[in-house]
């Protein structure tokens, strides 16, 4: 608060460049981490000569990586409970859709054995997804 020129008054302003500096700030670190957010698990994917299917609803996808550990979605989640996971997942859901991302590099009975969890967990449709064979690696 400041006093007047001359008359008793007090003058009562919010002082704002605080308040900006803090958004300034906050701004700069959600740009420096939003891409960051966008990347979710790091799979290799084995490639196929199929096209990809187009759709708009959500997925549900597990994943697989290098190191054999399994995701729902981002999540991770052990191998041993993942039936009761998705099981409790899918139970708001009205397509039981599921999507499987698996690390090419990961032996074929862990994704078989993942594949048989998802199965008992009531799943409709199981869906593979893979790199186009023309398409790079990132």
């Amino acid at each position: 608060m400041q006093s007047g020129s001359g008359n008793n008054q007090l003058i009562s302003d919010i002082n704002v460049t605080p308040f900006v500096d803090v958004m300034l700030v906050l701004l700069i670190i959600f740009m420096v981490t939003a891409p960051m957010m966008v990347q979710g698990v790091d799979v290799d994917l084995p490639k196929a000569t199929s096209k990809a299917l187009k759709g708009s609803e959500e997925r549900l996808v597990i994943s697989i990586d290098n190191d054999r550990k399994v995701f729902i979605n981002e999540q991770i989640v052990s191998v041993e409970f993942l039936t009761q996971k998705l099981g409790a997942i899918l139970e708001n859901f009205d397509k039981k859709n599921v999507y499987l991302r698996a690390d090419k590099k990961v032996p074929y009975g862990i994704v078989v054995n993942v594949i048989s969890k998802i199965k008992k967990a009531g799943v409709d449709s199981l869906g593979m997804i893979t790199l186009p064979e023309n398409e790079e690696e990132s």
